[in-house]
């Protein structure tokens, strides 16, 4: 049934005339602008334990992720006055701040 049906309104939206019949139509192409992201969000762990999350620029170095993740709210809320000791960063995915 959903053959028919798409048939149906593939001509009744009109598109039978702009591209041609359904079964000749060309596939859609993938625009690649529209897959980049300006901003990658990273799961914040402080001692293993998940505390929130981190917004950071999509091109941002290590040092860069790293002060955000020691500037964060949930740094100060969770880790107090102690200094870092380590700071691990997994591109693209966390940062696990080890107090």
């Amino acid at each position: 049934m959903v053959p028919h049906v798409t048939h149906a309104l593939w001509t009744a939206l009109g598109y039978a005339q702009a591209h041609g019949d359904l079964l000749d139509a060309p596939w859609p192409r993938v625009d690649d602008r529209a897959l980049a992201q300006d901003r990658v969000e990273l799961v914040l762990q402080i001692n293993g334990k998940v505390r929130g999350a981190l917004s950071v620029p999509a091109g941002a170095d290590q040092a860069a992720i790293e002060a955000a993740a020691v500037a964060s709210d949930a740094y100060a809320r969770h880790a107090g006055e102690r200094a870092p000791r380590k700071v691990i960063v997994v591109p693209g995915r966390l940062v696990n701040v080890v107090v």
